[in-house]
């Protein structure tokens, strides 16, 4: 395993307790299809969650939220609307959050979660 790859399971494994600790129930984990891949699909309440995660080691290029763009958000819509016509449930609401997780070279991490960003 890349080392990039070890830090996104890293930041990923974080996301999850994160959002299990607001009381979200995690659905699925790097669901993918041909089209791309969901990291977290996740239920808050009766509201459907698919949530980006991004995870960096400094903040030298930025913040990780700031990575999610335009077009990753468009393609995120894209893939929670093939996720849902997969399944036999119906969720009332759908959203698209960001969890960012910065890992400092030392001391705790830290998450960012942002709601409702697409």
């Amino acid at each position: 395993m890349r080392a990039t790859d070890a830090v996104g399971e890293y930041g990923e494994r974080l996301a999850v307790r994160h959002l299990e600790s607001l009381g979200y129930r995690v659905l699925h984990r790097r669901w993918r299809c041909a089209r791309g891949e969901i990291d977290i699909v996740a239920v808050d309440g009766r509201c459907l969650v698919v949530c980006e995660v991004k995870t960096r080691r400094s903040l030298g290029t930025g913040g990780p939220a700031e990575a999610v763009t335009a077009a990753k958000l468009a393609r995120l819509r894209r893939l929670a609307a093939l996720w849902l016509d997969q399944q036999e449930a119906s969720w009332p609401d759908v959203r698209v959050d960001v969890v960012g997780v910065v890992l400092p070279p030392s001391g705790r991490a830290r998450v960012e979660h942002l709601r409702g960003v697409g």
